[in-house]
């Protein structure tokens, strides 16, 4: 049997919030620390404003960087005005992988109960970049890494994972 070597992904951070600062985001600090223990590389990591241009800014930078294969972001997927993460990002996907958020709030409803109601966290596809929408909670953020993505940046999980429909992500 023929072992598969684990293929390092290089992802890129974002922290959108209002409130926070570089050295009080511990949500993205979280995401960093997870990505590269898992054997990714951090290709940048940044913090924006809850505003859904700022967001797309930095999105669209990444997205047309051939060398980002992922982004996570964490913050702004809530209910309140400002949050607007959703709205940036969802103009940007070729495809939404409606599966992601579905999952999230079933795991997310054994810690939290009927408050993940509240959390609109998504995922797709955007110039075969993998982008992940995450709740700003540290807390949110592990379960989100350790219960969903983790598993599918490593193109050694089976019987399928997002790694491997990368050289296909363009097809047409």
């Amino acid at each position: 049997m023929t072992k598969t070597l684990f293929k390092s992904l290089s992802i890129a951070v974002l922290t959108i919030s209002d409130t926070r600062t570089e050295a009080e985001d511990v949500s993205g600090k979280l995401l960093v620390s997870k990505l590269t223990e898992a054997g990714h590389h951090c290709a940048e990591k940044a913090l924006v404003r809850d505003d859904k241009y700022a967001i797309r800014a930095v999105i669209s930078r990444w997205i047309a960087d051939d060398d980002v294969q992922a982004v996570l972001t964490t913050g702004g997927t809530g209910i309140t005005g400002r949050d607007g993460t959703p709205e940036a990002v969802q103009p940007l996907l070729d495809k939404e992988i409606e599966g992601f958020g579905e999952m999230f709030r079933v795991l997310s409803y054994a810690e939290i109960k009927t408050s993940t109601l509240q959390s609109r966290t998504l995922c797709g596809v955007a110039n075969s970049t993998y982008i992940f929408c995450l709740p700003g909670s540290s807390g949110a953020c592990r379960l989100g890494w350790d219960k969903l993505i983790v598993e599918q940046l490593d193109n050694r999980t089976l019987p399928c994972n997002l790694v491997m429909l990368m050289p296909r992500l363009n097809e047409s």
